[in-house]
């Protein structure tokens, strides 16, 4: 028999299949939930039920919405002829936060992997190129992570961009050593893309 009676047991042991959470976590998160009043697990029960009825995918750009298309894909402001491509929701949320960017996303859903089976017809590259023959695109911001992941599949969408849509602008988003690096810390492939994207300095 374990030491938490069984109800409690079950929450502990579904917290830990969570990213990130452990054992302990878990334990301390279950005893939060147990100690609080009735209402915040109700809501918290109402929520991720909410979250698997009404979530899915953008039909547009693939983003998480419980609307479609989604809201970015809908404002008429941010149809400015700029798509920028990332991996994950998270990525274009990241970016949406840093308040500079205007234009429409499109969510990859990972990254080319051959060693794990992943090919471009598992990712939603060919619904990019839909969107090209559809939209006025001018232009392709590739924001896919630093990984050699992500730069394999950057350079295979721009392969695939200049080919069937040479008049697209294509470009990458800018990588290098962060605001407040040290050099002797910095990996080599970071390195490598901070000289290749170096910029001249005004006069």
């Amino acid at each position: 028999m374990g030491i938490y009676p069984e109800p409690l047991a079950k929450l502990i042991d579904q917290f830990t299949k969570l990213p990130g959470i452990g054992q302990k976590s878990a334990t301390r998160m279950a005893l939060f939930v147990l100690r609080s009043n009735r209402g915040l697990a109700e809501d918290l029960a109402r929520s991720l039920v909410e979250v698997k009825e009404k979530i899915h995918f953008c039909s547009v750009c693939f983003n998480l919405t419980d609307e479609d298309p989604c809201a970015l894909c809908r404002n008429e402001q941010r149809a400015n002829g700029t798509v920028c491509v990332v991996e994950t929701p998270g990525d274009q949320m990241a970016l949406e936060e840093s308040g500079v960017y205007t234009g429409r996303y499109h969510i990859l859903h990972g990254v080319l992997s051959p060693l794990d089976g992943i090919g471009p017809e598992d990712l939603k590259i060919h619904k990019l190129l839909g969107r090209l023959a559809r939209e006025k695109i001018e232009e392709v911001i590739l924001a896919t992570n630093p990984t050699t992941g992500g730069e394999t599949t950057a350079s295979f969408i721009s392969g695939l961009l200049s080919e069937k849509y040479p008049g697209v602008r294509i470009s990458r988003i800018a990588l290098g050593v962060p605001m407040g690096g040290d050099l002797k810390f910095m990996d080599s492939m970071t390195l490598q893309h901070a000289l290749k994207s170096r910029v001249q300095m005004p006069k």
